[in-house]
């Protein structure tokens, strides 16, 4: 029997726990670019364009990882 791979996890059980990491994942990303936005706008709100632009394009690649974490998943 081999310890890190029981007999008695099934791939149900296997595929629920990469779900639930995915999604963990997937808050945890969320949450953070909230974080960011939020302090940014705080701290930032007045600086010029193109800086803002750059938060605004790292908030959409973090939101699109997270979204990629559970596409095409159940």
């Amino acid at each position: 029997m081999n310890g890190m791979n029981p007999s008695w996890v099934t791939d149900e059980m296997r595929q629920a726990a990469d779900n639930a990491r995915r999604q963990g994942l997937q808050a945890d990303l969320r949450a953070l670019a909230a974080r960011i936005r939020a302090d940014a706008e705080g701290r930032y709100g007045s600086e010029s364009p193109g800086w803002w632009a750059g938060v605004e394009w790292t908030l959409l690649y973090m939101e699109n990882i997270a979204g990629a974490l559970t596409e095409g998943r159940s």
